[in-house]
């Protein structure tokens, strides 16, 4: 974990991916603040402010004197915002350039499937 991002961050984004990969499905148990903190050797107070920004999001949920879960619908609403971040920082983007070069969507879409083939 140093990908330049602050490690809450990280932690944060690690448990995201394992929610989208299936590896940590709906209403299953997270790993504790301990265990995290153990795992990755940082302070529980970091781990714990990764895990509050999934909270606050929706993504994880608090079961009082058993732990953290993940909540239901979490995957679906995980790859829904990061469909959304991919069109805002990829396809929009790229359709402004092919635009600007004169390509239509035809053209664009035969490239794109071109590439994918190869």
């Amino acid at each position: 974990m140093d990908d330049g991002r602050p490690i809450f961050q990280q932690i944060a984004s690690t448990l995201e991916a394992r929610i989208i990969d299936g590896s940590m499905p709906e209403e299953t148990q997270v790993p504790s603040i301990n265990e995290l903190a153990a795992f990755h050797r940082i302070n529980p107070a970091t781990a714990l402010k990764g895990v509050t920004l999934l909270v606050d999001a929706g993504v994880l949920y608090k079961r009082r004197g058993i732990g953290m879960f993940v909540a239901a619908g979490a995957r679906d609403r995980l790859l829904s915002e990061r469909r959304e971040a991919f069109r805002d920082t990829y396809v929009r983007p790229l359709l402004e350039q092919a635009a600007a070069l004169g390509l239509d969507s035809a053209q664009l879409a035969e490239m794109i499937r071109k590439e994918a083939d190869a």
